[in-house]
């Protein structure tokens, strides 16, 4: 029998973190409990087998494996509302923004691993880019965390204080790969297509770009050098858009949300 699992905040990304758990088999719906005030929100999780409740004390008393998923602001209270529940059992895995470990740890007041952990949501089709810190915690326990984000996905595990950055780069990063998508179909539709074919066509396009470099572990360049020909319609577009500042109106967008987040 595997781990219990409880999720304590059930809103996209608890939700999300759910969904990709049972679409990739890495548990059973039945091992699986998360919470959230307004239980009528989570009906389709339930309705796979997964137990809904708004009591974080009785999730946690019942699991292995905690997930805290809550807003900045929550996590304090939150977390008093469950850390008598804790044992030496028990791993806490944080996927809170801006939270550290250590605050986590004087909170709860007890010696247990304690993981934080920076996915995105597409955690739910268990394609997230996660990374990974942790504190106590022995091999094992060390291994199954990430081998349960690594059923979601790719891991990386980082210092703590790489967090804000892979916050940005990882999380943040999905809006910014939509707005360029968005811009793509923009374009299509612009150059005769309709808005269906011009949004398969610009995500497919995106998709295959990112796998070669997963698969190949080439870089960007590389893979641009394979489509540019002398006078061709590609450099020709790649050239406008620097001009235009694409490459720095994204590292600029980069570190503002950077030290948007590291100030706060």
């Amino acid at each position: 029998m595997g781990k219990k699992i409880a999720i304590i905040g059930g809103g996209n990304l608890g939700s999300a973190i759910a969904e990709g758990l049972l679409k990739s088999k890495f548990c059973k719906a039945s091992e699986v409990t998360i919470t959230k005030r307004k239980v009528l929100t989570l009906q389709k999780l339930k309705d796979k087998g997964v137990k809904i409740t708004t009591d974080n004390a009785e999730a946690v008393s019942n699991s292995d494996l905690v997930i805290l998923a809550v807003k900045p602001y929550q996590v304090s209270d939150v977390l008093n509302s469950f850390k008598k529940e804790l044992t030496a059992k028990h791993i806490l895995v944080s996927v809170v923004t801006g939270v550290l470990i250590t605050e986590i740890g004087e909170i709860v007041n007890i010696k247990i691993p304690i993981f934080r952990a920076m996915p995105n949501t597409a955690i739910a089709i268990q394609e997230s880019m996660t990374c990974l810190s942790f504190t106590n915690a022995a091999p094992a326990q060390i291994n199954y965390v990430k081998n349960l984000f690594s059923t979601l996905g790719k891991v990386a595990m980082i210092d703590e204080k790489l967090m804000e950055a892979a916050t940005v780069l990882g999380a943040c990063g999905t809006a910014y790969a939509m707005r360029y998508i968005r811009a793509n179909i923009q374009g299509g539709i612009e150059i005769g297509f309709d808005a269906a074919t011009a949004s398969l066509i610009a995500a497919q396009t995106v998709k295959g770009a990112a796998e070669l470099l997963l698969q190949k572990g080439s870089h960007p360049e590389e893979e641009i050098d394979k489509v540019t020909t002398p006078k061709g319609c590609t450099i020709a577009g790649l050239n406008e858009m620097e001009h235009q500042g694409f490459s720095s109106s994204l590292i600029k967008g980069i570190a503002v949300s950077y030290n948007k987040i590291a100030k706060d």
